[in-house]
């Protein structure tokens, strides 16, 4: 009985923290593949072999970076066994991807969802032709060449807009942050 107990309390905090963690998650497995039936079949993937390692977890630390590392490890084997066009360069983007995501999560706001909408707003705040480009490359998960086959505006152009709207959104998620440690 005191298994079944023990086992039913451990299913309860993993299903806690997961649930604390899916949207974070997701982001990260986004970035790094974009293939989303993939993306849907790390992220199941992931949750196995966590589960199935749930015991080796330190609850002492934080449980994203450690199930980003369980899906960073899945993504380089999905990787090597597609044998397909890498867009990410390797184990370095992966820990990169994790520490941008980590910083997020540090960040003021209660909620990875309050946060999140830190970002819609900035996007939306972005001129039209910016947040156009933003939404193509990101949200459509267009390439560049493919933005600008179908905006019919230059490779080099497309470009440089992602480049500045990046810049801006950067510019406006720190004033973000500076109003929300204001406010607090």
């Amino acid at each position: 009985m005191a298994f079944r107990s023990r086992h039913n309390e451990a299913q309860a905090i993993f299903e806690i923290l997961v649930r604390e963690n899916e949207a974070m998650l997701m982001t990260y497995l986004r970035a790094a593949v974009h293939n989303q039936s993939a993306v849907e079949d790390l992220f199941q993937e992931t949750m196995l072999v966590a589960w199935r390692k749930i015991n080796d977890y330190d609850r002492s630390c934080p449980f994203g970076p450690w199930i980003r590392g369980i899906a960073g490890k899945l993504i380089m084997a999905h990787f090597r066994k597609a044998k397909s066009d890498i867009m990410i360069t390797g184990c370095e983007t992966l820990e990169y991807l994790s520490r941008q995501i980590e910083h997020i999560h540090e960040r003021s706001g209660d909620t990875w969802e309050q946060k999140i909408d830190a970002l819609r707003h900035c996007i939306e705040a972005l001129p039209d032709n910016y947040r156009e480009m933003i939404e193509m490359r990101y949200f459509k998960r267009q390439s560049a060449s493919k933005i600008s086959e179908i905006t019919k505006v230059s490779l080099e152009a497309v470009r440089k807009r992602l480049q500045r709207a990046r810049a801006q959104l950067l510019d406006c998620l720190r004033r973000k942050k500076v109003v929300m440690e204001a406010g607090t």
